[in-house]
């Protein structure tokens, strides 16, 4: 309700202009007992469903991060859902209200969870499964320099890979699908990989299709031999690392911008001048605390 509160309502601005797309991006959607109260990702994923399949053997769900609901049930959907209504407006030449709840964006991006709980992926205790840390084969293991390596061999082809770069005799072995043998095949694992370092491991697995990888830090994903090549971190002009921007477009690529982050409201006036305010609405605006300024200032 806030944007009916400035009087910038979907059903004032599509009287305006049928064609607009009107997107309104919440937790818990427009309508709904929910509706109107607050919360964050943590809340939404817990409404979604999906928390309660997050988190290790014996331990409370954990969230990661805020990345699930905010950003990829609740950005890049509204963001999808937009394009899906720019499309329709090709066909029917009218806009249309598009209504992204971060719950029900992240409910359906976990469509998969759904679908397969009756193939056996999902039917033991969270912490137990295949891809939830149950598994030997796909989990973190420590190594003996602090560091960490990254394993997802699901398919035998590529489990027969990591055995053979652990040095192990896959026929002294249990079954790869022994649920009963994990978690002492976990120990097994994690004794080995705790006898090198990450670069040695690295060095082993690095070419083969074993499907076991570093984790990286933040300081060192840029500086990795592959991101490197694939130019996928870009720096600013102030020396700061972020992702360049995906996906990459074979004729039309994203050209990212290398000055630093605007400051919240720095070119707001200057965005409100370009569409025809003039510095008494300007002023008038800053009064009412409906915007705010954060230019910078010379440091004399």
């Amino acid at each position: 309700g806030v944007m009916e509160k400035l009087g910038l309502g979907p059903e004032v601005l599509l009287h305006e202009n049928p064609r607009l797309i009107y997107a309104r991006l919440t937790g818990f959607g427009q309508t709904g007992k929910y509706a109107k109260s607050a919360g964050h990702d943590i809340n939404y994923v817990a409404l979604s469903g999906v928390l309660s399949k997050l988190g290790r053997k014996g331990e409370n769900p954990y969230a990661p991060l805020n990345l699930l609901a905010d950003f990829a049930g609740g950005g890049v959907m509204c963001a999808l859902g937009i394009i899906i209504a720019l499309y329709e407006r090709t066909v029917s030449g009218k806009g249309q209200v598009v209504d992204a709840s971060m719950v029900e964006g992240l409910a359906y991006l976990s469509s998969f969870l759904w679908k397969s709980q009756n193939l056996g992926l999902w039917n033991r205790p969270r912490g137990e499964n295949l891809l939830d840390s149950g598994a030997p084969f796909y989990e973190t293991y420590k190594t003996s320099d602090g560091k960490f390596m990254a394993v997802g061999a699901i398919e035998p082809q590529f489990y027969d890979q990591l055995i053979k770069g652990l040095g192990l005799d896959s026929n002294k072995l249990p079954s790869q699908l022994s649920f009963s043998d994990w978690p002492e095949m976990k120990k097994l694992f994690a004794s080995i990989f705790a006898q090198k370092t990450q670069s040695e491991w690295c060095s082993i697995f690095d070419q083969t299709d074993a499907c076991v990888t570093p984790v990286l830090s933040f300081d060192d994903a840029p500086l990795h031999q592959h991101n490197k090549q694939r130019s996928s971190f870009i720096k600013n002009d102030q020396e700061e690392i972020s992702p360049r921007p995906a996906p990459l477009l074979s004729r039309t690529p994203a050209v990212p911008s290398f000055k630093r982050d605007p400051f919240i409201g720095e070119h707001t006036e200057e965005i409100l001048l370009e569409y025809g305010f003039t510095q008494q609405e300007i002023a008038k605006l800053y009064s009412e605390k409906v915007i705010e300024s954060n230019k910078l200032k010379a440091n004399l």
